[in-house]
């Protein structure tokens, strides 16, 4: 019957070696640590299994979320209802170096690039490694950290629509702005190819070593999401959230760290609720005081 789920012929249209669960527990795969289940969750093992898949749910009006590494990401206490598809098998994890540039698979951890970068001798990537995040997630949201965005070193990306047709485009071409990235939103990003600059690996792993330090000076260790708040024309997030004298401020299990103002973490035993409670508390706090609307960097899903 259209809008129901069916596990059972999901499974039938995908190879043995893709995965299929019901129910899946969801938190252990965000970097927050809190999220419900996912109703249906699909590991494709190729993209033959990923464009079968969203063909059947488009035919049966199964709606499809797909998450990467989890991070930049908070899903509710209820989780997701329909489809949650992962790319997380090695089929969409690769990482080839080709001269200047990386042939990377969706599912390719940025440390990982990062790393394939350096040891290739291609400067430019460098900021990459400090996000911990897969290639998909970078380009759907256009992360960026230490000043630099992924879409300043990607040439081009090939993408699945949800009728399971892929296309390529350059990236010039994706008209990705602050922290999205518009022909991402529905569709499913496969791979992209990002370029470098040649350069002495040792140069570029003293500037990664330099980023990782500023990173771990200025950021929580504890688990959270990233940066929860986009920055307003005004100030920084975290700045505002220090002058309203909430760092520190906790509801349950979440809290904002003492670190820096722009995270909230979790003590190992927050749930989404407590976080999302958190989150307006603080969006509250900053208009009272400052007249500003913070709005939200972190996507918020689920029921």
């Amino acid at each position: 019957m259209k809008g129901q789920t069916h596990p059972e012929a999901l499974r039938a249209q995908l190879s043995e070696a893709s995965r299929v669960a019901e129910n899946e527990p969801l938190a252990k795969r965000t970097t927050l640590g809190v999220a419900g289940p996912a109703e249906i969750f699909i590991e494709p093992s190729s993209e033959t299994d990923l464009a079968q898949a969203l063909r059947y749910c488009t035919a049966n009006r199964l709606p499809v979320f797909v998450l990467g590494r989890g991070s930049n990401l908070l899903i509710r206490d209820g989780g997701i209802r329909g489809v949650v598809v992962s790319l997380q098998h090695e089929f969409f994890s690769g990482i080839e170096v080709r001269g200047d540039e990386l042939c990377c698979g969706a599912g390719a951890r940025l440390r990982h690039v990062a790393n394939a970068a350096r040891n290739a001798g291609l400067a430019g990537l460098e900021f990459l490694e400090g996000i911990p995040g897969c290639v998909g997630g970078a380009l759907r949201m256009n992360a960026g950290a230490m000043g630099a965005m992924t879409f300043e070193v990607v040439e081009h990306v090939r993408f699945m629509d949800r009728d399971g047709q892929v296309e390529e485009q350059p990236a010039a071409e994706m008209a990705a702005e602050y922290r999205s990235c518009p022909v991402l939103r529905e569709n499913i990003a496969l791979s992209a190819v990002l370029c470098g600059q040649p350069d002495e690996p040792d140069a570029v792993r003293a500037r990664m070593e330099a980023f990782r330090k500023r990173r771990t000076s200025s950021q929580p260790y504890y688990r959270s999401a990233g940066c929860m708040f986009k920055n307003p024309a005004e100030k920084p997030a975290g700045q505002l959230v220090d002058e309203c004298g909430l760092k520190g401020h906790s509801v349950g299990g979440a809290s904002v760290s003492e670190l820096h103002g722009n995270f909230i973490i979790n003590d190992g035993h927050a749930t989404a609720t407590d976080v999302i409670t958190l989150i307006e508390l603080v969006r509250e706090r900053v208009r009272e005081k400052k007249g500003i609307n913070l709005q939200t960097e972190v996507q918020i899903v689920g029921e």
